[in-house]
């Protein structure tokens, strides 16, 4: 079958699904938690398969971590659709009511944005959360998965698809990839496809907006900071750094830069090091590298996603530098401050561009599951449409319903009838 094809079945689901009610929706995600849980051991020997072919190609550590898919990472995934159940509905909700006229009333209500189509890493838990999450959203997908993890993400494609089928979801509303070409092709196909959702490197990302006309929802590097001000809880920064740097450090949350105000960085840089141990490489400016022994940073590390454990560290004279620093390097990811100073985490949380900026915690937490959201697609980096952890709320667009009983328009135009624009606090009522 053509790419174009299998793209014109997958938006015919699409157009169906949208109409789903959620106890199907629901249904259908609960009897993809049972069928997974049934499968596991079969995606276990795919994954298998796939960890022993990556291990042989020489595939990075951190990458092999995130390739695993166990007994563990079944449990939370299931565990994850379980907690989608519990959302409400993004479908079907009323944002706005206005009268614009008696018997004449308009309604902004939520609707999926349609086929979406996600170029993702070798993570197979993140296949099926993205198909999960577009599922409960009423969109259909078009899945390209990293080569690393095909044979998982095969057999896991099929088990979402059969179960989809076994609960009454429209045939055709998930597709998979299998190769790099077969990208390209799909993304010529915007009279198809609604949205392009690719997860990787600003590279990467730059080049998708660059191959099509369709909408392109970025996912790029994840170049993370923590800044340590002058008054910060040295224990507690100590505690938050560590955590974000390792624990996990093959994802896009995980801190690659450590900004430290000069005050402080006597007394901290050498408690954090202590506590590091010989875990992580450290990779310092001259500043630092008179504090503690470092390895001389350059330029290029300022702004390089490690995904290892490896961190940047830079002692900058206040809380403007670092600001400063963050805008210029960072990817507008996530980035954390540690301070006593209200004010100062005020300053920082609203001049620091990026899609997530948190006060005295772990730039771990920023994540879609952590939030609440169930999972996620993944953390844009765009402004437009959806920032930060893209659940189901990013998943959703609008339309606007207008009730009437008889108007016309030139009634308005001749003056005949006058516009009311009263607001309404009133459900769409079909």
């Amino acid at each position: 079958m053509s790419i174009e094809e299998l793209a014109r079945q997958a938006k015919e689901a699409a157009i169906k699904l949208a109409g789903a009610d959620t106890a199907l929706k629901n249904r259908a995600l609960a009897q993809i938690a049972e069928e997974l849980t049934a499968a596991k051991a079969e995606i276990i020997r795919a994954n298998q398969e796939d960890l022993k072919r990556s291990q042989e190609e020489d595939l990075p550590e951190p990458l092999m971590k995130r390739l695993k898919f166990d007994e563990a990472k079944i449990k939370d995934v299931v565990d994850g659709i379980k907690s989608l159940i519990q959302l409400e509905d993004p479908i079907g909700r009323t944002l706005l009511s206005t009268e614009l006229d008696e018997g004449l009333e308009l309604f902004k209500v939520t609707c999926p944005i349609g086929l979406i189509g996600v170029i993702f890493e070798s993570r197979p838990d993140a296949l099926v959360q993205i198909s999960t999450l577009c599922l409960k959203s009423g969109n259909g997908v078009i899945l390209k998965g990293g080569s690393e993890a095909r044979e998982t993400n095969r057999i896991l494609a099929e088990v979402i698809t059969r179960a989809t089928g076994k609960a009454g979801i429209p045939a055709h509303w998930l597709a998979l990839l299998d190769t790099r070409s077969e990208v390209i092709e799909m993304l010529k196909l915007d009279q198809y496809i609604d949205l392009v959702v690719p997860r990787g490197s600003n590279e990467f990302v730059r080049y998708i907006m660059d191959q099509s006309r369709i909408p392109v929802m970025g996912h790029a590097d994840g170049i993370c900071h923590c800044y340590v001000d002058e008054d910060a809880d040295i224990e507690m920064a100590v505690r938050v750094v560590i955590d974000s740097k390792t624990q996990y450090v093959a994802v896009c949350n995980a801190a690659e830069t450590l900004l430290v105000h000069q005050k402080i960085a006597p007394a901290f840089l050498p408690a954090l090091r202590e506590a590091l141990g010989d875990r992580v490489e450290l990779i310092g400016c001259a500043r630092t590298g008179e504090v503690i022994p470092v390895v001389p940073a350059s330029e290029e590390d300022w702004k390089t996603e490690y995904l290892d454990y490896r961190l940047s560290v830079r002692v900058v004279a206040g809380l403007d530098e670092a600001i400063d620093h963050i805008n210029r390097y960072g990817s507008g990811h996530t980035d954390s401050i540690l301070t006593r100073d209200q004010r100062k985490a005020a300053r920082f949380m609203e001049y620091v561009d990026s899609g997530n900026v948190f006060w005295n915690c772990s730039t771990r937490f920023s994540d879609g599951y952590r939030y609440g959201f169930g999972a996620e697609v993944g953390i844009s980096t765009s402004k437009i449409h959806a920032r930060g952890p893209v659940g189901l709320e990013g998943l959703v667009i609008y339309k606007y319903k207008l009730i009437g009983s008889g108007q016309v328009a030139s009634d308005y135009s001749n003056r005949v009838k006058n516009f009311t624009h009263k607001k309404m606090n009133k459900e769409f009522p079909l």
